[in-house]
């Protein structure tokens, strides 16, 4: 079955009208052999805030070393993210295999009119693929109110309740109260219910539960919401066994209390120390909910989508000094605009837009809203990238530029910063067809366009509106689009694959410009994924007059290759003054392993095995980068006068990013799935090379919104940390698609595992590393990260010269 083929058959079933109880779950869960029923799950209700409540639970609980899965709902881009074990999405093969296991039983159910629906048959996806990851916990969260809701088909260990306000009448009932006791069904047999609702609907819980943890607001738990700290909201949490203050990523007096609930959920199921709870909570990163995502104007994106959530939306813009409030606002149409239009009543400019969802709100409904409930200056705009370009070219400098009313919403507005055209490097028919069938086109496409696609390709996502501008405007140019065979679906993007020569590319450029659906931004983006009349900024950093090498210099006793012979400070300085005199440009810096089996380094033995080092090298004429996995050591190395962060973890310290930002300096930014690598896991990828350019889009974003420009960003593939052999070589032979990020690539390949591929044992693996850098420097590598300096600049040499020998020879 092809991912399109399994992804339109769930799709389908949003043909069925979503229904109270649990039956059909739990039959679908029979027929699959109930893979829920040795799983530890915590379910989280809740009118607002129940999914940054889940995201938080899930961070702490993988900071505790605990695997875990993670349901939520909606989905931003790509439905897969609603079901994620350990922070990656289900794989499109698990998705294939699941549909082939259930498509004949719900065909059946169907013919019968009893077939599972849409979010039903989702629940039990995410239950089989935690059953099968064996993830020590799950957590759910609950689509609507509690007792009679899909996930409820599970008997939790601990539940909790975030917020309860009016919503779904129709089906919870007319009041708060009777929402609560709806709600109040997923109490666990375990553990008292975590609650954060207030008032009487927190009376209602306790009364229909009996033990409760309840949280803010007088509760058994208290939170304080200390003010912003730049981009991140300081809390405190104390009650319950939980005494901490830490920082979230998430703004808010309302994400305390979210952060309050989560710290005692995850305690309820683990052993987590103060320390891990709050690095936890530091990391929940949650796309979409007060997501800061360009200064000078700032702009926000928060998928709000009632009067409540507005309101708590509108108190933590009040945090921030601005003049005027742009919000760019489409919302369902099912929802409460009138009410969603008074709690933003501050806003000086609206533009209302409608997403590209069958159930959204027409933009003249949502205007009248706001003009009849703020003194705003109130326009619309059919499409959300459209009505985000008005927002901008509005806005000055100082003003607030926020997009919210629905993540569907949000999830347009977000492809602005977060969708990467990935250039595709194609000599041959069978690789253009490989391309186009990669993009999940049906068969008879790929076979009809693979001719067409032997010269410039690029492929990214769209929304399926842009998806047909662009065949037709391709077509007319001489050039071919090919497209997704998934259906037109809620919030789907869809997989494009784009072929023409440069020149057509260009005229798409032109005719891109000034069109409507965020069709003008996508042309920005296509010209400088393709260089189209971009000349880049320089720096001055060693990588932009064409690949740079990057010394390796290991002051441990430990590491892979030559741990223990520079551990002294001398033999140290004496290996880096060899370098630099055999072509480094940079000297990397390192005081622990990250090799398979390695023992953390403490702080301070880290501080003190590599700033002395790095104190000796400043005044060498090289730069000097920091290896490092902590945000204090970086600080030290960087007063001690180190130029470059290189982080093998990728920011799992939420300070790194932040200490990067507050010196200026670049990072470098690796794809790993654990540091040190755990030699044990299985790591699956759909296309590894597609999957690590998606992994680190995200992570390039953290620090773009910590204040880092992309020319400081330096992406690594991660070569051999949670790669297999063949992996590893699959990312360096197509190392181009990583340009489509914008940022510089860096290569660490040398002396590696890697090379048993072509029989080459340790010891026997200087000349695979040699042809490794050619093959690296050839693809784009920006920096190529060694041992053996002079022999892998000599490798780099000859590619200069091969691409451009008269300049070469100038030099």
């Amino acid at each position: 079955m092809k991912f399109h083929e399994a992804a339109n058959f769930l799709f389908d079933l949003r043909r069925f009208a979503p229904r109270p109880g649990t039956d059909a779950t739990a039959a679908l869960l029979e027929h699959l052999g109930n893979p829920h029923e040795d799983l530890d799950c915590i379910q989280v209700a809740g009118t607002n805030g129940k999914g940054s409540t889940a995201r938080m639970v899930e961070s702490t609980l993988r900071e505790a070393g605990l695997s875990v899965g993670l349901y939520t709902s909606p989905h931003l881009d790509d439905v897969r993210e609603r079901v994620t074990v350990d922070g990656r999405k289900l794989s499109e093969d698990g998705l294939c295999e699941f549909v082939s296991d259930i498509r004949g039983y719900v065909t059946d159910r169907a013919a019968d009119g009893e077939a599972p629906t849409f979010f039903e048959t989702l629940t039990v996806l995410a239950l089989w693929e935690f059953g099968r990851q064996d993830v020590d916990v799950a957590v759910l969260e609950v689509g609507i109110g509690g007792r009679y809701d899909a996930t409820s088909v599970v008997d939790p260990v601990a539940g909790a309740i975030t917020s309860v306000a009016l919503e779904h009448t129709d089906v919870l009932g007319d009041t708060v109260e009777e929402i609560a006791r709806d709600k109040a069904g997923i109490g666990p047999a375990d553990h008292p219910l975590v609650v954060g609702a207030t008032g009487e609907a927190r009376s209602v819980i306790a009364d229909e539960v009996g033990e409760t943890v309840t949280v803010g607001d007088g509760g058994d738990v208290t939170v304080s919401y200390d003010g912003r700290e730049g981009l991140e909201g300081a809390v405190t949490i104390t009650g319950d066994g939980v005494d901490l203050a830490t920082r979230l990523p998430l703004l808010g007096a309302h994400q305390a209390t979210n952060a309050g609930i989560a710290a005692v959920l995850a305690r309820q199921v683990a052993d987590v120390d103060a320390e891990t709870l709050a690095r936890g909570l530091r990391n929940a990163h949650w796309p979409g909910r007060f997501e800061c995502m360009a200064e000078n104007p700032r702009v926000v994106l928060d998928g709000a989508h009632n009067p409540r959530g507005c309101e708590r939306l509108a108190e933590t813009l009040g945090e921030f000094d601005y003049d005027d409030l742009h919000v760019v606002v489409g919302s369902m149409a099912d929802k409460d605009h009138r009410g969603i239009a008074a709690a933003l009543s501050e806003a000086a400019h609206v533009v209302a837009c409608e997403p590209d969802n069958d159930r959204a709100e027409d933009e003249t409904v949502v205007a009248r809203a706001f003009e009849t409930e703020t003194d705003a200056d109130v326009e619309t705009r059919s499409d959300v990238a459209g009505a985000l370009d008005i927002a901008l070219d509005a806005a000055g400098e100082d003003d607030f530029v926020l997009v919210t009313g629905s993540l569907y919403t949000v999830g347009e507005a977000r492809t602005r910063w977060a969708r990467t055209a990935v250039p595709k490097r194609v000599d041959s028919i069978p690789e253009s067809r490989a391309v186009i069938e990669g993009a999940h086109v049906t068969e008879a496409g790929a076979w009809r366009m693979r001719g067409k696609g032997v010269h410039r390709v690029v492929k990214t996502r769209v929304q399926p509106r842009q998806a047909q501008y662009l065949k037709e405007e391709l077509l007319s140019l001489g050039g071919e689009c090919a497209i997704s065979g998934l259906n037109d679906q809620d919030l789907e993007n869809l997989d494009v694959v784009m072929m023409a020569t440069l020149a057509q590319f260009k005229r798409l450029v032109d005719k891109l410009s000034g069109q409507p659906y965020g069709l003008a931004s996508f042309g920005r983006e296509l010209q400088e994924t393709l260089g189209i009349g971009v000349r880049p900024e320089t720096h001055g950093y060693p990588w932009e007059d064409g690949t740079a090498i990057m010394g390796i210099l290991n002051v441990t006793p430990d590491s892979f290759h030559d741990g223990g012979e520079y551990e002294a400070e001398a033999d140290a300085v004496e290996r880096a003054e060899e370098m630099v005199a055999a072509g480094a440009d940079i000297v990397d810096v390192g005081g622990e392993s990250t090799r398979p089996g390695a023992e953390p380094v403490p702080v301070e033995e880290e501080k003190a095995r590599v700033v002395p080092v790095v104190e000796r090298l400043a005044d060498l004429d090289v730069a000097i980068s920091i290896d490092t996995r902590k945000a204090e050591v970086a600080r030290a190395a960087l007063d001690a006068g180190a130029d470059i962060l290189n982080d093998v973890s990728g920011l799992a310290d939420p300070e790194m990013r932040l200490v990067a930002a507050e010196y200026g300096v670049p990072v470098v930014v690796m794809h790993s799935i654990d540091t040190p690598v755990d030699p044990e896991r299985e790591v699956h990828y759909d296309d590894v090379v597609e999957d690590v350019v998606e992994a680190l889009t995200e992570r390039v974003l953290l620090a773009e919104k910590a204040g880092l420009d992309r020319s400081q960003i330096i992406v690594d593939p991660g070569l051999g940390f949670g790669k297999s052999a063949a992996e590893s070589f699959e990312l360096l032979g197509r190392l181009e698609e990583f340009q489509g990020l914008g940022c510089p690539v860096l290569v660490g390949h040398s002396h590696k595992s890697m090379f048993g591929l072509v029989d080459r044992d340790a010891g026997e693996r200087l000349e695979p590393t040699v042809a490794a850098t050619a093959v690296a420097a050839e693809h784009g590598a920006d920096i190529v990260r060694v041992h053996d300096v002079a022999a892998n600049a000599a490798a780099v040499d000859v590619v200069r010269a091969a691409d451009n020998p008269a300049k070469f020879d100038a030099e």
